[in-house]
């Protein structure tokens, strides 16, 4: 393996390590496992996520974001049959003991500890409370379940888990204002997210249109060769394509990426902090640069009014021959990738984060060439990453959020992907007697399979590639073993 292939699948696995799963963004970070507080009468909700605005002497405020009790009523879901009542503060804190003031009505706010959740949700019914939110020790979410001995349970009012730095801005609010009241309502996510059907489209356009570019360098590159075979006395010592090396993904580099992926997760592991975040926002734009630079190189290249300047090179210390139409993009790319760095918390950022990305992937796919498909059969998956992934805004979910898609599921069966389209080109197979159409299709009913199971599990996160890797290797080995 040269030097060249090498420096490649090293960089091409630590990016890969971190981006070879799908995940939803989540609206807070939820402890306790469902399985050890199994349901029984009286303590049979669902966990729901609860929206708790609040008002500040009559002017709309702060929300926050909490999580409902096993037990108690259920919170309504919509805004509009939500009551706005008055917030008060329990004395004791903890509610262990009936709260000394009678609430009328009131949301109580009480401190986690001391005893039972469904000791506090009692004593604060009886006090006259509509309703409780008892404040986290931890800035985690905790799902509040009943004791298996517990027999106390028949609880009207509803309970609500909140983090710790939400309770301290209540309590802030109730102590320097004369009147704070809360609008307890759990809205309901939709069925589908317009997010999922472009980010669906994005990651099946991506891959559509790196295979036929992937495809159509590879009969040029074929053409060329031809005819320098036939033209073998005149030579092209300062001649250079603007697009990359192909790099060749044989047995020993397919090995070798899953060792060093394998290795970079567990360095990820230790060494998560901030630094490490930003290290990793500094790779992904030196990627992007890269990728964004050799596809718009790659279409510029086409029109004849560019030609003369991407066929032109001058030489650059370290870099080497480049060409001019080289130089004139690279200042645009480097600065759209800066801008987003610097910008990349804002509320559009992911605009050029997807662009970057997709980018970095279609140069990707053209680059890596899978030979063939004994090598296409070794696909591992890893964990997702940030900012290694494309994502949308949730356009219609009340939760708001992203729906993302890691780069490895989109770059993984791409190879697969690529090959087959190479394969059928050289092989002057047609579209319906060819690999590529029904790898194609496979892809996109696999992602397809993923979103269905992420809306079915109720948006916990699902590992695309457990459905797509079925879809795609088992379709293309299936079509295989027939034209065998």
């Amino acid at each position: 393996m040269d030097l060249l292939n090498l420096t490649f699948v090293i960089s091409l696995a630590a990016l890969l390590s971190l981006v070879c799963c799908s995940y939803p963004v989540s609206a807070g970070d939820i402890v306790h496992h469902d399985a050890l507080a199994p349901k029984k009468p009286g303590c049979e909700n669902d966990f729901i996520l609860v929206k708790v605005q609040t008002w500040v002497n009559g002017e709309e405020d702060a929300e926050f974001v909490g999580v409902g009790a096993r037990f108690g009523t259920v919170i309504v879901s919509k805004e509009k049959n939500a009551n706005q009542t008055r917030l008060s503060l329990s004395d004791p804190r903890d509610c262990c003991k009936p709260p000394k003031n009678k609430l009328v009505g009131d949301v109580i706010m009480v401190d986690r500890g001391g005893c039972k959740f469904t000791e506090k949700a009692n004593n604060a019914e009886g006090a006259g409370a509509s309703a409780i939110l008892i404040i986290n020790n931890q800035k985690e979410l905790y799902k509040m379940v009943c004791e298996p001995d517990e027999t106390d349970l028949d609880i009207h009012i509803p309970a609500v888990m909140l983090p710790q730095d939400a309770g301290v801005t209540l309590e802030k609010m109730l102590l320097t204002n004369d009147s704070v009241s809360v609008q307890l309502y759990s809205p309901k996510r939709p069925l589908v997210d317009i997010a999922e059907v472009f980010l669906w489209l994005m990651a099946v356009g991506t891959i559509l249109c790196a295979s036929y570019w992937s495809a159509w360098s590879a009969r040029e590159a074929a053409t060329e060769q031809d005819k320098l075979l036939k033209d073998a006395a005149e030579e092209f010592p300062n001649r250079r394509s603007d697009i990359s090396s192909v790099v060749d993904i044989s047995t020993t580099t397919a090995v070798l990426f899953v060792v060093i992926a394998s290795c970079f997760l567990v360095l990820l592991y230790k060494l998560m902090s901030y630094w490490f975040i930003e290290l990793l926002v500094v790779l992904f734009c030196i990627g992007g640069v890269e990728g964004l630079q050799t596809c718009l190189v790659a279409l510029l290249s086409r029109y004849r009014y560019f030609m003369r300047a991407a066929e032109s090179f001058i030489k650059v210390p370290v870099l080497g021959a480049i060409s001019y139409l080289t130089l004139a993009v690279s200042p645009l790319c480097i600065t759209f990738a800066v801008v987003w760095a610097v910008y990349r918390n804002t509320t559009y950022a992911w605009i050029g984060q997807d662009i970057l990305g997709i980018a970095l992937i279609l140069t990707v796919l053209q680059i890596v060439h899978v030979p063939n498909l004994k090598v296409a059969r070794g696909d591992k998956s890893g964990e997702d990453g940030i900012p290694m992934l494309l994502k949308i805004p949730r356009l219609f979910d009340p939760w708001g959020g992203y729906s993302i898609i890691g780069f490895g599921d989109i770059l993984l069966p791409g190879l697969l992907v690529a090959f087959a389209i190479r394969y059928d080109w050289l092989a002057n197979k047609s579209l319906r007697a060819g690999y590529f159409l029904y790898a194609m299709l496979a892809y996109g009913l696999g992602l397809l399979i993923t979103y269905v199971a992420l809306n079915l599990m109720d948006g916990h996160g699902q590992p695309a590639l457990l459905y797509i890797v079925p879809f795609t290797l088992g379709k293309t080995l299936e079509i295989g073993n027939k034209t065998a």
